[in-house]
């Protein structure tokens, strides 16, 4: 992606231009989204090239937050000044499973520099997702999340769409709701996999809505694929209204076509949503 003014001007341009589909705009409340945040696995490959670069462009798409994978081409305190030049804030990373078994100390000495309030683990490998793996994993998850709770951290989950094939009888999602420790692990709810696997994400966020503090705003369409904000048939404002205990949002898209152009239109249909 290239990040030029020139290359930023002619998206923007192009961007403003497009129609973006209905999300549910009908709807009596005034609430939204005040700080829109965007995960960056979506724009990798920029970051990879000049993080600091492609940390102001996110900045001056409309974002006030992004959620990490990685830190790009820089270090952990060159991040946090790129952050604090940008005027974006970072409270939350996704952190891997091998790294929260065998550098717990480090990912948390990370995320006080970076400044992030929330460690997220967002997948796990497929020889894990059987009774004795989902074993190994939650009590991974409650150690780490007393760790964390020190650290004045708090960990968190992400879902894809496997966790919600059922293991033994019972669906996987529900034995990790069940048997996380309620305070030491909450829960960011993927939009696009929860829908995806045909589970009701609108229920899961309105049972528990104080596990549910983050989520991923990202959109379906009715083939399946993933596309824009704005751009799908997920009923947003629904899923919004009913997770009163959300307090992140991260626009993310797994592969998009032109990483700017899809942070763009996004956010711009993110805000608009009322719910």
């Amino acid at each position: 992606m290239n990040l030029s003014r020139r290359h930023w001007l002619q998206t923007a341009a192009l961007v403003s231009g497009v129609t973006l589909l209905p999300i549910q705009a009908a709807h009596a409340s005034t609430r939204r989204v005040e700080r829109p945040g965007v995960q960056l696995y979506t724009l990798r490959e920029a970051m990879m090239r000049d993080a600091a670069a492609t940390l102001a462009a996110v900045a001056a798409a409309g974002y006030a937050e992004v959620e990490l994978a990685g830190t790009g081409n820089l270090d952990a305190a060159q991040f946090a000044q790129a952050l604090r030049s940008s005027g974006l804030s970072a409270p939350a990373a996704h952190v891997p499973l091998d790294a929260i078994r065998n550098q717990p100390d480090q990912l948390l000495e990370q995320a006080k520099v970076i400044g992030c309030t929330y460690l997220v683990l967002p997948w796990i490998a497929p020889d894990l997702r059987n009774t004795a793996g989902y074993t190994a994993v939650i009590e991974t998850l409650n150690r780490f999340g007393g760790q964390c709770e020190k650290a004045g951290v708090q960990l968190a989950y992400h879902n894809h769409d496997f966790e919600f094939a059922r293991v033994d009888g019972e669906i996987a999602y529900d034995r990790l709701l069940r048997e996380c420790d309620r305070e030491l692990v909450k829960f960011e709810l993927d939009l696009y996999w929860v829908t995806h696997a045909g589970a009701d994400g609108a229920a899961y966020l309105s049972a528990t809505p104080e596990r549910f503090p983050l989520c991923h705003v990202k959109d379906r369409s009715a083939s399946g694929e993933m596309v824009d904000v704005g751009q799908g048939t997920i009923n947003f404002v629904e899923l919004f209204a009913a997770g009163s205990g959300l307090r992140h949002y991260f626009v993310e898209h797994d592969q998009p076509k032109d990483a700017l152009a899809s942070i763009l239109t996004s956010v711009k249909a993110l805000k608009e949503i009322r719910f």
